[in-house]
């Protein structure tokens, strides 16, 4: 892949409702992960079927019912927006057929990933959402393990970070494309981000110990990064705090991962937090 098949913009559309974005894993030379967003007005319905993925439906604000051949669940969501509280999801196994039903205008995540085993369709309420403050000084950031590895699921893993305005975030650098358990597993990722205000943003790079790819992205709001190899550290432009969503599948059921060995000595220095994490509660 380019640095520009890398980032995927949402669509431009003047309907305020509808698909902000979708890949499927084939579209973009994976082999298991797929992701789209939607955003939906009060009282708009939207159906589908998970076919042979196992989905993880993240309600990035709004109120839904969603009705499903595997369960229903009425009034889940809490937040208006991503910066406005903790997080609701649902788990749903392949083979599931489900119609979400908008209790409210809203927008919805929809992280996919291939599956051979079928798992116990689940809802994920805000209080059962482990918070993680992490790293130090100004590469402090907050984690919410949305879909951790020892979430009952086949490959998906969901989690969604908050990096605040200025700080460095998935740092140091790390990467996850080997297959060498326990140090590292190789793994697909996405980074679907959202910022606090329209006109703010955030830079990640991407690169590979051989520098055979090494690319530098300017990412806004409603943009979506893949993240097929390689390092990739993240850090959010001065004066705005940056959301990212991570849905991540691959060869096992593990977040492990390597830091790059130029960088790893940072850790060592990171003697406080920054006091402005957590950005939500």
């Amino acid at each position: 892949m380019s640095s520009c098949e890398l980032l995927i913009r949402p669509r431009s559309s003047g309907e305020k409702t509808g698909m902000r974005l979708s890949i499927m894993p084939e579209d973009v030379g994976f082999e298991y992960l797929g992701f789209s967003v939607w955003r939906m007005a009060a009282g708009e319905t939207l159906s589908g079927e998970t076919g042979r993925d196992e989905v993880g439906i993240v309600l990035l604000g709004g109120r839904f019912t969603i009705h499903s051949s595997a369960g229903s669940w009425g009034h889940l969501g809490s937040r208006a927006h991503v910066f406005d509280g903790l997080p609701t999801a649902l788990y749903l196994p392949r083979g599931t057929s489900y119609t979400v039903l908008a209790e409210t205008d809203g927008e919805l995540a929809f992280c996919r990933a291939r599956a051979e085993r079928a798992f116990p369709a689940r809802v994920i309420r805000p209080e059962e959402v482990a918070i993680e403050i992490r790293g130090g000084g100004n590469a402090t950031r907050q984690i919410h393990h949305i879909l951790p590895p020892d979430f009952p699921a086949d490959r998906l893993m969901i989690v969604e970070v908050y990096t605040p305005s200025g700080n460095w975030s998935s740092y140091p650098p790390h990467k996850h494309d080997v297959h060498n358990p326990p140090e590292e597993v190789d793994l697909e990722e996405i980074y679907y981000y959202k910022v606090d205000r329209p006109e703010g943003y955030a830079i990640q790079r991407i690169y590979t110990p051989d520098r055979r790819r090494d690319v530098t992205l300017t990412v806004q709001d409603g943009d979506l990064v893949l993240i097929p190899e390689g390092y990739h550290p993240v850090v959010a432009a001065h004066g705005y705090n940056v959301y990212y969503l991570n849905a991540l599948a691959g060869s096992a059921r593990s977040m492990a991962a390597s830091d790059d060995p130029a960088h790893a000595w940072v850790r060592a220095t990171w003697a406080e937090k920054d006091p402005r994490v957590p950005l939500v509660r």
